[in-house]
């Protein structure tokens, strides 16, 4: 006589986000962690197109140097 395993049913809830802690959480982690990296990198372009492009040639009046000098 051959043994039969008994099948076992699954709940579909198990594979349900607000049923599976499990599931959930490493989503979750997994969520936070682009989160995180897309805001890193965002910022750093954001930064780097509006970085200081170097001092740009300004006329100062000779009368307002530290050492004024008049007409």
């Amino acid at each position: 006589m051959e043994h039969i395993e008994p099948i076992e049913f699954k709940d579909p809830r198990e594979k349900d986000f607000k049923h599976s802690w499990v599931n959930s959480s490493v989503f979750l982690f997994y969520l936070q962690v682009f989160c995180l990296v897309a805001f890193i990198v965002g910022g750093s372009i954001g930064l780097y197109q509006h970085r200081y492009k170097g001092r740009p040639e300004v006329s100062v009046p000779g009368n307002t140097l530290y050492t004024p000098q008049y007409k």
